[in-house]
C-alpha cells in the first residue's frame, strides 16, 4: 500500500519512528510526505533521508499556513521552495500542498488575501512545471477557481500532472478535471469510510485515477475516528474503497500503486 499524503514533521507527529514503522507492520510499503510551508518542506527531506525508498518529500506553501518562525514575503520562501528542489531535486517527487483555501483560516494561522493565495499557487504551479513534478493541489470552498486556473496554465504554459488531494469537488467536478490537458488525480482519504456520498463520488472516478491517503494526522478513518490518524490507517481506505469497487483488496493496492507511483515517480 501507499499513502500518497501524509504530514510526519514534528508539527503534527509526536514519534515519526514509530509512525513509520507502525506504517510498514502494515503493509504500508511508501509514504509520500506533503508540505505546509518551508519548515515543514525542509523537515520532510530530512526526514526521506532516515527512511529512504520509504519516506518521499513533497515541498510547498500551503495557501494559508505559514511558517511557525518566519515573516518573510512569498517571494523569498518561493525561492527557498525552488532551492530545496534543486538542492534535493533526486529526493523531491512533488509541489505542495497548494492551491486555494477561502473559507476561515484555522487559529494561529494568517487569512491570505486571495490575490496571495492566487500568486502562490500560480508560482508553485509553474515549478511542478518547470521541474517535471507533480502537483498537489488543496482546494477549499475553491473548486471552481482552482480548476479555472489549472485550465488557463495548462492553455498558455502546456500539461501538466497532479492530485486535487481529499477532492471535495462532488461527482460533478469529474468530468471536468477528466477534460484538464494534463493527468489528474484525485486523492481520496479516511473520510470515505464514514461519507456515504463520497462512495458514490468515487464509483465515478476512473480506476486508474485515485489515489488514497490518509492527510495524517487528520481524518482518521472508521474505526479509529476521533483518534490522531497516521499512516497505517491508510488501510482502512483501501478496504472501503474495494468494497465500493466490489473486488478483493488486493486489486485496490494494485491498480491504486500504480496509479502513485506513476503520478510521483516512486
Amino acid at each position: 500500500m501507499i499513502d500518497t499524503h501524509a504530514h510526519l514533521t514534528k508539527q503534527f507527529c509526536e514519534d515519526t519512528e514509530k509512525g513509520v514503522g507502525a506504517a510498514l507492520k502494515e503493509g504500508v510499503k511508501k509514504i509520500v510526505l506533503a508540505a505546509s510551508n518551508v519548515e515543514e518542506s525542509r523537515e520532510n527531506i530530512e526526514l526521506s533521508k532516515k527512511y529512504p525508498g520509504v519516506l518521499f518529500p513533497v515541498v510547498g506553501i500551503h495557501p494559508q499556513q505559514t511558517d511557525t518562525e518566519s515573516v518573510e514575503g512569498l517571494d523569498k520562501q518561493l525561492s527557498q521552495i525552488e532551492e530545496l528542489i534543486v538542492e534535493n531535486r533526486d529526493l523531491v517527487v512533488g509541489v505542495g500542498e497548494t492551491g486555494l483555501d477561502y473559507s476561515p483560516a484555522p487559529e494561529g494561522e494568517k487569512d491570505r488575501t486571495k490575490e496571495e493565495q492566487q500568486k502562490l499557487f500560480e508560482a508553485q504551479i509553474e515549478l511542478g512545471r518547470k521541474y517535471g513534478l507533480a502537483i498537489v493541489i488543496h482546494a477549499r470552498k475553491a473548486m471552481n477557481e482552482v480548476i479555472e486556473t489549472v485550465e488557463v496554465i495548462e492553455k498558455e504554459e502546456g500539461v501538466l500532472k497532479g492530485v486535487f488531494h481529499c477532492y471535495v469537488g462532488g461527482k460533478k467536478r469529474i468530468e471536468r478535471i477528466l477534460n484538464l490537458k494534463g493527468e489528474w488525480y484525485f486523492g481520496i482519504d479516511g473520510n470515505l469510510t464514514y461519507e456515504d456520498g463520497l462512495c458514490e463520488v468515487v464509483k465515478k472516478i476512473p480506476k486508474e485515477r485515485l489515489v488514497l491517503e490518509t492527510d495524517s494526522p487528520f481524518l482518521t478513518p472508521v474505526p479509529h475516528r476521533g483518534e490522531v490518524n497516521s499512516p497505517a490507517n491508510v488501510r482502512f481506505v483501501y478496504k472501503k474503497v474495494a468494497e465500493v469497487w466490489e473486488v478483493e483488496v488486493k486489486e485496490v493496492i494494485e491498480r491504486v500503486g500504480k496509479n502513485a507511483t506513476k503520478l510521483f515517480s516512486l
